[in-house]
């Protein structure tokens, strides 16, 4: 165990910390971070319309009459359908920030160029048509929403590695000192927002000619698909499993980090079930794997599902140290928070608590992917439960109310706690002994 320490330590920190530290993955986590808030809202909204009370549905149209479903979900289809929009904002504000150039144009110069890639088109099946036809002056939804976020997040990159290379090499145009800086700022960022709007365009007319059409269908086919098919399995899942845990295992955020590159895919396809969801709330959902997967039914109490681990100190820890920490981390571990635990406990670099660290998470991926892709267990709908809401809760709102979600999370909690329980048990007479003779050093100490 020592050796697998010492390989952590020599190979896999060094090459994670750079990682941690990349700058375009920072500003893609930090990106997608601005667009939660807004998803979490439009799921209130759409727990709202589909609660799960028998004649719920006709209940609330006698009150607020038959368009009161469509009514009630406006602000869904104004926080769900605009996620990449605010991604491509987001993503280029916090690059500019972390290369400390003008971030508030930086992201205007990105929400331009990435329109500017999206064509404004949509179908529409004219009444009695059997097909339909492209319509202009319109932005599709699809696009400025979750199928647009690669997109989005490269566009983003792109145009803000672009305008800060103008701006640091200073090709601007500088007013005089009188001017208010608002004023000046634009003008600086004249030059370099040319040059990002000059490029999307020439490549668009140029991808225009050729059988992708464009930015998207290009991005579809060539990155979309392939990630979202390996991100989606169970196999992409138990390998991004690993590696976070891995990560923490020495210390460093893995959730931050693997989340970095695959937090879009898992967005993306925890929004094909909402889209699903929300028109037919009995229809079958396309993926199992999604954000909500993880977040609700893996990290129970965090990364690790460290809160069985938790509740196995508070109500069997003979040792003094580990009963505090117990209760120390409790309370932050009912809202899925465990550096208290992770850090005081500790697991990282403890050889002996890092084997249940990685075992528990691979363990309760199978289990919840075989549950759910085999029918037993609701998948989750696309409601984008905060990933702080606690145990039981959240299983029932993640599946639009299905007492299957409260199970699963409640056999996962158990198989946690069951494969924890052995290794905790050492720890604790470690600890044990190590307290008694400290205790009998003391007394020794007090006698002499």
């Amino acid at each position: 165990m020592n050796r697998f320490v010492s390989v952590l330590e020599k190979h896999v920190m060094p090459v994670a910390g750079r990682i941690a530290e990349q700058k375009h993955l920072q500003a893609v986590r930090d990106g997608i971070i601005l667009a939660m808030p807004l998803l979490i809202i439009g799921s209130l909204f759409l727990i709202i319309g589909f609660l799960p009370f028998p004649n719920y549905s006709e209940f609330m149209a006698g009150i607020f009459g038959e368009q009161w479903l469509n009514k009630l979900l406006y602000p869904v289809g104004a926080t769900f359908d605009i996620m990449a929009l605010v991604v491509s904002f987001g993503v280029a504000y916090r690059l500019a920030e972390k290369y400390k150039v003008d971030a508030l144009s930086a992201g205007a110069i990105s929400v331009s160029a990435f329109l500017l890639a999206t064509p404004y088109q949509v179908s529409f099946t004219p009444e009695g048509a059997s097909e339909a036809i492209m319509v202009g002056g319109g932005i599709p939804v699809q696009w400025v929403g979750s199928q647009g976020l690669f997109v989005a997040m490269l566009l983003a990159i792109v145009s803000t590695e672009i305008y800060r290379k103008i701006i640091q090499k200073n090709i601007v145009i500088n007013l005089p000192e009188g001017v208010p800086p608002a004023v000046s700022r634009s003008f600086v960022a004249l030059i370099p927002g040319f040059a990002v709007i000059s490029l999307v365009w020439v490549v668009r007319l140029l991808l225009e000619m050729t059988p992708f059409e464009g930015f998207h269908h290009i991005v579809t086919t060539l990155l979309n698909k392939p990630l979202s098919l390996l991100g989606g399995s169970l196999l992409g899942g138990l390998v991004a499993v690993l590696l976070i845990h891995m990560l923490w295992s020495t210390g460093l955020h893995g959730a931050a980090i693997v989340g970095g590159v695959m937090g879009p895919i898992w967005l993306s396809l925890m929004d094909q079930n909402r889209q699903v969801f929300q028109n037919d709330p009995q229809a079958v959902l396309p993926n199992v794997i999604t954000q909500q997967f993880f977040d609700l039914w893996i990290y129970i109490g965090g990364s690790g599902a460290t809160l069985a681990l938790v509740l196995a100190m508070i109500l069997r820890a003979r040792s003094q140290q580990l009963k505090n920490i117990g209760r120390l981390s409790i309370g932050p571990g009912l809202f899925n928070i465990n550096e208290p635990v992770v850090f005081g406990m500790p697991i990282v670099m403890n050889p002996l608590l890092i084997i249940p660290f990685i075992l528990v998470p691979l363990s309760l991926v199978v289990v919840s992917y075989v549950a759910m892709s085999t029918g037993l267990v609701a998948k989750p709908n696309g409601v984008a439960v905060p990933w702080t809401t606690p145990l039981l809760f959240s299983g029932y709102l993640a599946t639009g109310g299905k007492i299957s979600g409260v199970v699963l999370q409640l056999i996962n909690f158990s198989l946690a706690l069951a494969i924890y329980y052995p290794f905790f048990k050492i720890w604790d007479k470690q600890k044990l002994k190590e307290e008694q003779g400290a205790g009998t050093e003391n007394a020794r100490s007090v006698v002499a």
